[in-house]
């Protein structure tokens, strides 16, 4: 199962995890941040469980591209 988690409110709204992830990650036209599509909110922090092992590559490099360090990727 892959666990991704956004800490959406410190987004900055730079687009590369939608570019580089754009079947889980989308911009908001409201506020300019990204949202984790099908994720649920608890306290500020998005999270989204797949049993989908394939979006894994596509998360943990936008993961990795992320200037503020917002998103976690991991498997367990």
């Amino acid at each position: 199962m892959v666990v991704i988690t956004l800490q959406r409110n410190k987004c900055i709204g730079c687009n590369y995890c939608v570019e580089l992830a754009p079947r889980q990650f989308q911009m908001s036209k409201k506020d300019g941040k990204t949202v984790l599509l099908h994720s649920k909110d608890k306290k500020g922090f998005f999270t989204l469980k797949s049993n989908d092992d394939i979006i894994f590559e596509a998360c943990d490099q936008a993961s990795k591209a992320c200037p503020v360090n917002i998103i976690s990727v991991k498997y367990i």
